[in-house]
């Protein structure tokens, strides 16, 4: 064994993905002492990209007061990257679920991506002239009108009425202006990071999949869906711009949608481009092994996570990957064929989250333990 590079992402509400690196590398070390281990905690667009992106290159973080999930004042920190050209934004930080369950108000209908414009606004105004924004664990569904009102883009009623609509006032929109939209803007270029595949509306919706996790009952569920095509087909009519169909609108409460119709962005794979930023291709060279993860390895991964993204291109330097997660649920075992070499699940015990996740550093370690005692066995 010659190197082992340790690529994971977060266990999301249990542990880091720094955390993961350093379980996963004290078992393997200890049992392939030989081995040079590589770390490279990553994310892929949600939660922690921030942090990942300030370890993967360096930087700086840069914090600002804007707008929580509903209204009140947040401390929301972003990174600057070197050359204070670019600018991550994790919009997890203003807009983000753990913000709305510390606060006990599960709400999406009510929730705002407000703060998240604000965050950018400030990015931009300081000089950066590239915003990489990353979307995941959002309490919202606004469809990220909140945050382009917060640069300046006016949503009208019925009765010409400027307003800052959030999931439960989007059927509200009669026109969408754009002329008020911050000078900032132009020139600047916006890359939003997403992890999803799924379009804004319909049963693989933002309201349908991901609405019920923020705490929205089916016929709340119901009402934002119809929210989400209202605003998009009033895109389409006043902004020239489709989003009803477009793979990744529906992220992060259909912030993907938004972000494109109202403010220019183009959507792309976070994993990717984090993956060439720390030059994940050139360390495969000379690997041995490559160990990865997330909390919960399901179908969701294949469609763009980090696991999807390190199988990918592990497959093709041929170097074996394991990916080690809390539990593994329908549809991981699309993964095989896109390079994973084997799966490990941590949670034996099948216990509901909270009872999880105090637990997930002991069960990850045990699980790492099996996988290293079954590959000793195998070299014998």
């Amino acid at each position: 064994m010659r190197k082992i590079i340790l690529v994971p992402d977060s266990f999301k509400g249990s542990l880091t993905a720094a955390e993961v690196c350093d379980i996963l590398g004290e078992v393997f070390s200890r049992h392939f002492p030989e081995a040079e281990l590589v770390r490279v905690p990553l994310a892929d667009g949600g939660e922690g990209s921030t942090a990942a992106f300030l370890s993967a290159v360096g930087g700086e973080r840069r914090v600002v007061r804007v707008q929580g999930p509903f209204g009140e004042e947040v401390r929301a920190p972003y990174a600057i990257l070197p050359g204070k050209h670019t600018a991550v934004i994790e919009m997890a930080a203003c807009a983000g679920l753990p913000l709305a369950q510390a606060a006990g108000r599960l709400d999406p209908g009510r929730a705002t991506t407000y703060g998240v414009g604000q965050m950018i606004l400030d990015a931009l105004q300081i000089g950066c002239r590239e915003i990489l924004l990353c979307l995941g664990g959002s309490a919202t569904n606004d469809g990220g009108a909140g945050c382009a009102a917060a640069l300046g883009v006016r949503f009208l009623d019925s009765s010409g009425r400027s307003f800052v609509p959030v999931g439960d006032t989007l059927q509200n929109i009669a026109h969408i202006d754009l002329l008020g939209r911050a000078p900032v803007l132009a020139g600047a270029t916006l890359k939003v990071l997403c992890d999803i595949k799924n379009p804004l509306c319909g049963p693989r919706g933002a309201a349908a999949v991901f609405a019920p996790q923020k705490g929205a009952s089916p016929d709340e569920v119901l009402r934002l869906d119809a929210g989400l095509a209202h605003l998009a087909a009033v895109a389409e009519a006043d902004l020239g711009v489709s989003v009803i169909n477009l793979p990744g609108a529906g992220a992060a409460g259909g912030m993907g949608a938004g972000a494109v119709a109202f403010l220019g962005a183009t959507l792309c794979p976070g994993i990717d481009l984090l993956l060439d930023l720390v030059g994940f291709d050139g360390l495969l060279k000379d690997a041995s092994l490559v160990l990865t993860g997330e909390g919960c390895i399901d179908g969701q991964t294949a469609q763009g996570k980090v696991i999807a993204g390190v199988a990918r291109r592990a497959r093709v330097a041929g170097v074996p990957v394991i990916a080690f997660g809390g539990v593994i649920g329908e549809g991981a075992w699309a993964l095989y064929d896109m390079g994973v070499t084997a799966m490990v699940a941590a949670d034996r015990a099948a216990l509901p989250f909270e009872q999880a996740a105090p637990r997930a550093a002991a069960d990850l370690r045990r699980a790492a333990e099996d996988a290293c005692r079954l590959m000793t066995l195998n070299a014998r």
